[in-house]
């Protein structure tokens, strides 16, 4: 009998805050090289890092016992975290409560916006990166694999999907009670990434027109505005022209604050009687906190538009259960199918489950 077993570790939205979040986030850098450090760990037979704004998991095989606490080791080591300070909020499944849970991750039933669509494509491209490495084998090839099928399943045959259920939805209908029509409303996007970008487009699908974005790398925010029919704005022009816009979109990879109260008190004295809203959806956040406590200015989180989101959940509550059946049922099918393989110490992939996402 072998001691192979399947794992998730992590930590998400559900037991920590924002706050917490933050000092969990890895940038791609930290990513990389928390991928070799785990790829090195003796009795790690396989893994796969998911980290997003709401959570940092880490899908294993473990060959040998206390593996999972090793790799919680590592990365809190990373992180600068003590172990007591990690176990009060982690998350810890094994079996087929990581199966499950990994199920309804991937198909928006564990997100903070329940139903929305976003984490599917950042579990796959977290898969894909490790797949891509040699980290992942014939275990989470089959997990993963499944687990985006039971996604689309479960979207085509519910209507969890229904309303509003993405972060750029809920901030454009947010900045339109404030402000009404966005026919003149102007947007600064800082930030050329893909969730700036949907926002973005989210904005200009309700009738915005005065789009810039503002990119540490110039070229990309060149891009990014020719896509858009937008304009380009130097980064390190952005403080000076903060007052020149009603609605800032924050969505950079910053390791620490890049709008700061300075810069905004100035902007304000220019626009005093008009409000400037900020929408950060940066993790680290991009907006100094004491940039809320000015007047007239409007500061929402990613926890913030989670909580406007909740208003839209009702509609979409019903389908919870059904979702969940349907998930758990494929989660028991696919434990049978791989158990036997962890009891034989993983192996060589079984047929069919190499390679990309099933069509």
């Amino acid at each position: 009998m072998s001691d192979h077993s399947l794992f998730v570790l992590g930590a998400t939205h559900h037991t920590a805050p924002l706050a917490v979040r933050e000092r969990l986030s890895l940038g791609a850098e930290g990513a990389a090289a928390l991928r070799a450090e785990l790829a090195a760990l003796p009795g790690l037979e396989e893994f796969t890092l998911v980290s997003t704004c709401n959570r940092i998991e880490f899908y294993g095989v473990a060959a040998t016992p206390g593996v999972a606490a090793e790799v919680q080791q590592v990365f809190c080591d990373r992180q600068q975290f003590t172990a007591a300070e990690f176990e009060q909020f982690r998350l810890s499944l094994s079996g087929p409560g990581a199966l499950q849970h990994l199920l309804e991750v991937t198909a928006g039933l564990d997100s903070q916006m329940l139903g929305e669509t976003e984490i599917f494509g950042q579990v796959k491209a977290a898969y894909g990166a490790d797949q891509a490495q040699g980290h992942t084998g014939a275990v989470l090839n089959r997990v993963f694999q499944k687990a985006f099928q039971a996604a689309k399943h479960v979207r085509t045959h519910t209507a969890i999907t229904e309303g509003q259920v993405s972060i750029a939805n809920v901030a454009v209908e947010l900045a339109g009670n404030i402000f009404g029509s966005l026919a003149h409303t102007r947007i600064l996007l800082l930030g050329a990434g893909d969730i700036g970008e949907k926002t973005a487009k989210a904005f200009q699908s309700r009738g915005a027109a005065g789009l810039s974005v503002a990119s540490r790398r110039l070229e990309r925010a060149m891009e990014l505005a020719d896509a858009l029919g937008a304009f380009a704005l130097p980064f390190w022009l952005m403080p000076v022209k903060l007052a020149d816009f009603d609605v800032v979109v924050c969505a950079t990879s910053a390791p620490e604050a890049v709008v700061t109260l300075a810069a905004v008190q100035a902007a304000m004295v220019r626009r005093p009687a008009r409000p400037l809203f900020f929408i950060d959806l940066a993790l680290p956040r991009d907006v100094d906190a004491a940039v809320a406590e000015l007047e007239n200015v409007f500061v929402y989180n990613l926890d913030d538009l989670a909580k406007i989101a909740e208003e839209n959940r009702a509609a979409r509550a019903a389908e919870i259960g059904k979702c969940r059946a349907l998930l758990t049922e494929r989660a028991a099918a696919l434990w049978r199918q791989i158990e036997p393989r962890l009891q034989a110490g993983a192996g060589a992939d079984p047929a069919g489950a190499g390679g990309g996402e099933p069509a």
